[in-house]
């Protein structure tokens, strides 16, 4: 049989999950704080800034920038909006409507 005479190649059963074990040192398991978000994005990836608005203050401190994947990114909007809905079964509504006027972002 020669390679045109080949039918369409088999596709690949899916592959098994992976389970992952996260480590994370003292430090950064203490976490930052961050009232305010600002995210841009180019083809190949979107960058998510963490900052902190304080009263009074006309200037936002950036202290963490996330760089990741488009593919990633669509999968923590979809894991996060699932956890907000857990978050508002558990706790009720969160206040705050995206349609009251108030700007998100910086």
């Amino acid at each position: 049989m020669t390679s045109e005479e080949k039918g369409p190649p088999t596709p690949r059963p899916p592959a098994p999950p992976v389970s992952l074990q996260g480590r994370i040192d003292n430090e950064t398991a203490e976490g930052i704080y961050s009232n305010i978000a600002s995210i841009m994005f180019n083809r190949s990836e979107f960058y998510v800034d963490f900052g902190r608005l304080v009263p009074g203050k006309q200037e936002v401190k950036v202290h963490a920038r996330i760089i990741t994947s488009p593919a990633h990114a669509k999968d923590l909007a979809r894991v996060l909006s699932q956890n907000i809905q857990q978050y508002e079964e558990k706790f009720g509504p969160i206040p705050g409507d995206p349609t009251d006027g108030r700007k998100v972002g910086f």
